[in-house]
């Protein structure tokens, strides 16, 4: 017997890039001293205020079957905050709520893309996107960026892309590089995607971590709310990872086909979660800015620490919770930069390759430690990076 090749293709025969993750989780398993900056898990956890909230309402009885959309006033709350936020209309009947960002993209895909379709992604690129493209039976294909122009995307650089793709899948702020697209490049791809009658799938997780300019949404472009789904979280803005509950925003008839999707796959998410996500939104921006600012200070942080390296540079970090840094005056790739990094430093860092062929020789360092951890971290690794470099 023989399993389907839908999820045989998941990876598309490569490595999933977590190699240097899984050592250095093996290395602290067997009892070594190793500090991880790799994944985006906060060291700040979900705020009590918000567990509480949780606890009290799965003693009150919310424990059994949720509503599949997601209760109404959790859609409300959340359409009242995209409103307020992006400056674009947004009704209950727009939202759909999500196991999380991840599930939102691949519900996402699966709403747009037929079997075979080509769905476009831009590189550097979050590690998930091409193996969610594959598994919603879409064709992932990536459309290069450029270090040299601070990875934000040219109009060349989608012009390069093949015709006939039925979607677009972008990231701002962006993980991993921490660039923010700027209104110009939006502008852009609004252009691209209309031209060529696309849909755009808009992950805009990071939308509360904004350290310099500010954030767009491209649905609030001209035109851009009739073809443009936007996946949302409460993972990075408010410490809520393992809670796991995100959303879909996407035109009224988009949210009628995802929700018949969501009975046949999740069948929605828990109610004492819904309502600990409730409580957070409705608490206003305090639980917010206390998570994003740690992250605004480390960022502070590492550009004092990097200004003086002479091995290595910082890529221009407007948002997110990672530092990109050039490598290539090492020597080394970005994986092979990282494993030796691991080695002597016993400091775990994500290789640019993990993230796409655009990021080799580059790595994505996690602003996830306690800031005097951070700073030693940084240090060991501009000393190490110039070491390399001799």
């Amino acid at each position: 017997m023989r399993i389907s090749k839908r999820i045989e293709n998941i990876l598309g025969g490569e490595a999933d890039g977590w190699g240097v993750f899984y050592k250095a989780r093996a290395m602290k398993a067997a009892g070594e001293d190793v500090l991880e900056l790799t994944i985006g898990e906060h060291d700040r956890k979900t705020d009590p205020a918000i567990l509480r909230a949780m606890h009290e309402s799965a003693l009150s009885g919310n424990t059994g079957y949720a509503e599949v959309p997601g209760s109404a006033a959790l859609r409300k709350a959340i359409a009242r905050r995209v409103t307020a936020r992006t400056g674009v209309q947004t009704e209950s009947d727009n939202v759909i709520v999500t196991t999380g960002g991840q599930a939102g993209l691949f519900a996402s895909h699966m709403a747009v893309c037929d079997t075979g379709d080509v769905a476009l992604y831009l590189d550097p690129y979050y590690t998930t996107y091409p193996g969610t493209i594959r598994a919603a039976g879409a064709n992932a294909t990536p459309v290069p960026t450029r270090a040299e122009n601070g990875f934000q995307p040219t109009k060349d650089d989608l012009e390069s892309a093949p015709t006939g793709a039925r979607s677009l899948l972008i990231n701002s702020p962006n993980n991993p590089t921490g660039v923010v697209y700027a209104p110009d490049t939006l502008a852009m791809i609004a252009d691209f995607v209309t031209t060529r009658d696309m849909w755009l799938i808009s992950d805009e997780v990071y939308d509360t971590q904004i350290w310099q300019g500010q954030h767009l949404s491209p649905r609030a472009l001209p035109g851009m709310a009739a073809r443009t789904l936007v996946i949302g979280s409460m993972s990075k803005s408010h410490a809520m990872t393992g809670s796991r509950i995100g959303w879909i925003i996407a035109p009224r008839d988009i949210v009628t086909h995802l929700i018949n999707l969501s009975t046949c796959t999740t069948y929605g998410v828990p109610g004492f979660i819904q309502d600990a996500a409730l409580f957070a939104l409705n608490a206003g921006d305090t639980l917010e800015r206390d998570v994003s600012e740690v992250f605004a200070r480390r960022r502070r942080l590492g550009q004092k620490i990097l200004a003086g390296a002479n091995a290595l540079s910082l890529v221009p970090s407007s948002g997110a919770m990672y530092l990109m840094l050039d490598i290539r005056a090492t020597g080394l790739s970005g994986e092979d930069f990282a494993y030796r990094l691991l080695e002597a430093e016993r400091i775990a860092v994500m290789p640019g390759e993990s993230f796409g062929h655009a990021a080799a020789g580059h790595v994505r360092v996690a602003m996830t430690v306690e800031d005097r951890r951070f700073a030693d971290a940084l240090k060991r690794l501009a000393d190490f990076a110039a070491g390399l470099a001799g």
